[in-house]
């Protein structure tokens, strides 16, 4: 849904995707054990990055910026159980 959502233009879609593939990373360096960010250091990354991304939703997308914030918790704990994680 995010993907098709005329409230986020193209190039920040696209500046979305790089900001949301590098936390990727970062979490898989985690949990691979590599690295000095810590879980706290994560969580802040986490969500500035959804609030960045509610912010461009809210008035243009208000449906999809309440579903996204409605699944911070669930998106949180994928992300850091390394069993989970490893599925996405």
């Amino acid at each position: 849904k995010l993907r098709a959502t005329p409230a986020i233009g193209f190039f920040t879609k696209l500046e979305l995707k790089g900001q949301v593939d590098d936390l990727i990373e970062l979490f898989r360096s985690f949990h691979d054990q590599e690295g000095s960010l810590t879980l706290g250091g994560l969580r802040q990354r986490f969500n500035l990055l959804l609030l960045k991304v509610l912010t461009l939703l809210q008035d243009s997308d208000p449906g999809l910026s309440r579903e996204i914030n409605s699944s911070r918790l669930a998106l949180w704990h994928i992300l850091t159980n390394p069993a989970k994680f490893a599925e996405i």
